[in-house]
């Protein structure tokens, strides 16, 4: 079993560093506005776009004006979709006659999708008809993710421009994205989904009498299309509460291995990407280099938690084939922890199993994974900008360290830069830890729980650590369809999403001013195996200074007293 799991591991890693360079390469064109294959069956599509809306493909914008252009979209189309969900009974698609949502559910359910966050404090089957699904959601899975791209391509521009302020068109950079990489990928993949045995209808549900005698509802619905989006935009919304442990969305270990393929590839080659429009591919290496050391050593450890499994469990003669509690049999352990650390380096969310029922030390893992600011590869866009803000973060204590002005890029790292860095920074901790700890002392909130004790605190902690870092996946032992979690986590994923961003958005205005300095004999390197471990050992220190002493009150007391009993 361990010699097949390691084999799916492989595996994975090795399809995602082939694809790597050839769609970074591709994504590069598309943003620098250079032809690629698609572009003569794809080119009238975008320009039609422009026409409709009024863009001008030539216009740039300052930073605060590309900021503004994506506040402006995110709160309109945040609106119109919390209004389509308050008036879902009254809207065609609806054969189930499903009822409109609460202000509160429809608030949260609207920020989560706009933020790419997809946490679904409902039950989707029951709480979502087919338009809210198809005209709110899924859509919402090609904006959020494009405008997570378009920030990344705008902070890289910071990068590789000089006096100028200029970093690009919103406008343009978010349509591009759509046009040319998240449709057409889409396409193929719903297809493939649908080889698999994804459903894909507008069916009603269907009934069905179990052997007990109860009736039974079986959803239907359009699932291999929303199915492509969720995982290659990096959503994670699933169209079942089950997620991807539903056969109707996961049916087989070939869509299970292209789904964790899919949450990966663009995160991975957005790297490749980077390299090329600064003007040096080995730059974007040594940013892949040291997501990939984060991806093994939290895939390390979480696989040998779940393999080594409960030692509680050990008289039912169950230990040696792992801990298989909350996971589907056709995936096993190596599958399921594979799932568990992508969708969570990767700010997805889509689940294959239930990380509320895995060990402490496993539940540990994705919970630091996300704690870590979207670096390990990150969602689509955000990964790659997370972890240029650990870069200049790492620059900027090198430069301390031996006492010169520090520099990444032929730019000069100063005050500015680092000051919207920190905040950048401090966002991501205070959306998770203040309202985590006013909620570990709120009774209302703590009888949501299922579980006392470390297990409880993991659950809320767990809670707005996914919404703050915008991944939607859920611990599962927490009702938080109240009004005091669906407000709060809202809260924390708008957060968590904007206030990281906009900063962001000033180092590259500030950068792109600044004119390249030529490499000297102090100027660190930051291409060679040096830099990919101060970058590893900046992204672990400043995460485990911010988190520790919370991870120790709830997974790490759960696991002594799991092996003390």
């Amino acid at each position: 079993m361990l010699s097949y799991g390691l084999f799916q591991i492989a595996a994975f890693f090795l399809l995602i560093v082939l694809c790597t360079k050839p769609l970074g390469t591709f994504m590069a064109n598309v943003y620098e506005g250079r032809p690629t294959f698609l572009h003569p069956v794809l080119q009238p599509l975008e320009r039609l776009i422009y026409k409709l809306c009024g863009v001008s493909e030539e216009r740039e914008q300052r930073w605060t004006q590309y900021a503004g252009a994506l506040l402006a979209f995110s709160g309109v189309s945040m609106t119109l979709t919390y209004l389509i969900e308050r008036i879902q009974h009254v809207l065609p698609w609806n054969p189930e006659g499903i009822a409109a949502m609460t202000p509160d559910l429809a608030f949260n359910t609207a920020a989560s999708f706009t933020t790419n966050t997809n946490w679904q404090s409902y039950v989707p089957e029951t709480a979502a008809s087919y338009f809210t699904e198809m005209l709110g959601l899924a859509t919402h899975n090609f904006f959020s993710a494009a405008a997570g791209m378009a920030i990344a391509v705008a902070l890289v521009r910071g990068f590789a421009r000089q006096s100028t302020d200029k970093i690009g068109n919103f406008w343009v950079d978010m349509t591009r994205s759509i046009v040319y990489i998240l449709l057409p990928i889409s396409l193929l993949m719903a297809v493939a989904f649908a080889s698999q045995g994804v459903i894909q209808n507008f069916s009603s549900y269907t009934r069905a009498t179990t052997v007990e005698g109860v009736e039974q509802k079986i959803a239907q619905g359009p699932i291999a299309s929303q199915e492509a989006i969720k995982m290659l935009g990096t959503n994670g919304g699933g169209f079942t509460a089950a997620n991807s442990a539903h056969p109707f969305e996961n049916p087989t270990p070939l869509a299970n291995f292209i789904q964790i393929w899919s949450i990966f590839v663009i995160p991975a080659a957005l790297t490749y990407t980077f390299g090329k429009m600064v003007g040096n591919t080995r730059q974007g290496w040594s940013l892949f280099a040291a997501m990939s050391l984060l991806f093994f050593m939290g895939l390390a450890a979480l696989y040998a938690a779940e393999s080594y499994g409960n030692p509680l469990m050990a008289p039912l003669g169950v230990e040696a084939h792992g801990n298989m509690e909350g996971k589907e049999v056709r995936f096993g352990v190596a599958a399921s922890a594979l799932f568990a650390t992508v969708t969570t380096d990767a700010s997805c969310g889509a689940v294959n199993s239930m990380h509320d029922s895995f060990t402490p030390l496993g539940g540990l893992v994705p919970m630091i994974n996300m704690q870590l600011g979207e670096a390990v590869f990150g969602g689509t866009g955000a990964g790659l900008y997370g972890m240029l803000m650990y870069a200049i973060l790492a620059v900027f204590i090198a430069g301390l360290m031996v006492g010169r002005t520090p520099e990444y890029l032929g730019k000069k790292i100063e005050q500015k830069e680092v000051k919207m860095v920190m905040l950048a920074v401090l966002v991501v901790a205070s959306s998770i830890l203040l309202p985590a700890g006013i909620t570990a002392v709120f009774p209302t909130a703590l009888k949501q729980l299922s579980n006392p004790g470390a297990h409880g605190l993991s659950e809320i902690l767990y809670a707005y650590t996914s919404a703050s870092a915008n991944n939607g996946s859920a611990f599962g032992g927490l009702n938080a369809n109240v009004p005091w979690f669906n407000i709060s986590l809202a809260i924390s994923m708008l957060f968590g999403r904007f206030l990281m961003i906009v900063p962001l958005l000033a180092v590259a205005g500030s950068l792109a001013q600044k004119k390249l300095i030529p490499e000297s004999a102090g100027t660190l390197p930051t291409t060679g195996p040096l830099f990919v471990v101060l970058l590893t050992g900046v992204v672990l220190i400043v995460g485990a200074l911010t988190f520790f002493p919370a991870l120790a009150l709830g997974p790490v007391v759960e696991h002594f007293q799991m092996i003390g009993r």
